[in-house]
């Protein structure tokens, strides 16, 4: 008796997109089309047309009518890209920040078995990244938080602060990435909990790319962010401790 095919695992592009028109068509020129079954944009609000301009190129559209910030955006895509059937969810930023052609290298860890989560790591050495157009700034504070980070949760990522990311269904339904932030720190709450639930994470190298049309967060905001990526540790280290319960680590209900 010949066993039957197994399906070929499912994945869908999330597009978190906020005043992205100027940058959308170029980032989905360098998505390899073969590479991903659906693409969703979730427009968090643009006051430019993104959201029109993604229904003429023909992509799944989900609209906000009220700004939700970064992380209330990803929220959406998970839950339309989990409805949808995905078996691996790729984001991509519509700002042209990241390489997009890229996407079978990190999702095709996940399908191959090898890793449930997977990274674009923008510093492959210094030089590259500075002159990508990295702020000096963001390139230190990038790398004393991947060191922290990495130190206390015992990885070894390149980097812990790309917007770049697949994620494999199996974790986008054991995190409890609902109680995350709505803002920036969603991120790095997010590899917290992967690491509390014992998911295996990895990364390839992706050019960087800091253009005028990219979005980025300003000093303040950065700031803002640094602080609560500490702060996500510490209530982490605390939650394994048992001293402070945290319900970004408590399991989901069964």
């Amino acid at each position: 008796m010949v066993d039957a095919p197994s399906r070929e695992p499912r994945v869908i592009a999330v597009l978190p997109a906020f005043n992205a028109v100027r940058t959308l068509e170029k980032t989905l020129r360098d998505i390899p089309r073969e590479s991903v079954g659906e693409i969703i944009l979730v427009d968090d609000a643009s006051t430019d047309g993104t959201g029109a301009l993604a229904e003429r190129l023909g992509l799944i559209v989900v609209r906000h009518e009220k700004n939700r910030g970064y992380g209330g955006n990803q929220k959406t895509c998970y839950r339309e890209a989990l409805r949808r059937g995905a078996d691996v969810v790729v984001m991509i930023h519509p700002d042209y920040q990241y390489d997009a052609r890229l996407t079978p290298m990190l999702t095709g860890f996940i399908r191959a078995g090898v890793c449930d989560i997977m990274f674009g790591s923008r510093i492959r050495t210094r030089t590259e990244a500075l002159q990508g157009g990295m702020p000096a700034y963001k390139y230190f504070f990038n790398r004393l938080l991947t060191a922290v980070e990495n130190l206390v949760l015992g990885q070894n990522l390149g980097e812990t602060h790309s917007g770049y990311r697949a994620y494999s269904r199996r974790a986008l339904e054991t995190i409890p990435w609902e109680m995350n932030s709505d803002d920036f720190v969603f991120d790095q709450q997010f590899i917290v909990q992967a690491v509390h639930f014992g998911f295996r994470l990895g990364d390839v190298p992706v050019p960087t790319r800091y253009e005028k049309s990219s979005s980025s967060i300003n000093f303040h905001r950065s700031v803002v962010y640094g602080l609560g990526t500490l702060w996500t540790l510490f209530r982490w280290i605390l939650h394994r401790a048992r001293l402070w319960p945290c319900p970004l680590f408590a399991a989901r209900p069964s």
